[in-house]
C-alpha cells in the first residue's frame, strides 16, 4: 500500500473520529482513538516513537516523538489548537526529514470542520 492509500484511509478514520467526538479535547484523546481506529482497519501503528537525533556525530536517543507512525511510512502529527501556527508546519516537516519519511499528516482536531484541519506535508514524495 503506497502513502498516498495510506493517507486515504488515515484521513477517513480521523473525520469518522471528529464526526462522533467533535472538537475540545486533548490530542493524546485523538491521538489514542485514532491509534485505535487505524489498528482496528488492519495498519501497524506506533504511538509516541522515540526518534534519535544526531548533532555533530552525537547521538541522542530521543531527539523528539512521532505522534503516530502507519506501516512505517506515514507520519501522523496530532494538534488540538485553535489555530495551526506556521511553526507547526515546520515542526512537521522536520520531524518528516529526520525520519527519512515521504510523507506526514498534520491533523488539527479543534477545527469546527476537520477538513480545514488536515493538512498534507511531504519529503521528495
Amino acid at each position: 500500500m503506497t502513502e498516498n492509500e495510506i493517507s486515504y484511509k488515515i484521513i477517513g478514520a480521523a473525520l469518522e473520529i471528529h464526526k462522533n467526538i467533535g472538537p475540545g479535547l486533548l490530542e493524546s484523546a485523538y491521538e489514542s482513538a485514532l491509534a485505535f481506529d487505524l489498528r482496528e482497519l488492519g495498519f501497524k501503528v506506533k504511538q509516541q516513537v522515540p526518534m534519535p537525533f544526531i548533532y555533530k556525530g552525537i547521538k541522542q536517543d530521543v531527539g523528539y516523538r512521532i505522534d503516530l507512525m502507519v506501516n512505517n511510512k506515514v507520519l501522523i502529527e496530532i494538534k488540538s489548537v485553535e489555530t495551526l501556527a506556521p511553526v507547526h508546519y515546520s515542526q512537521t516537516l522536520t520531524y518528516l526529514k529526520l525520519s527519512g519519511l515521504k510523507l506526514a499528516l498534520l491533523i488539527n482536531f479543534n477545527t469546527k470542520v476537520l477538513k480545514e484541519g488536515v493538512h498534507r506535508i511531504v519529503n521528495n514524495l
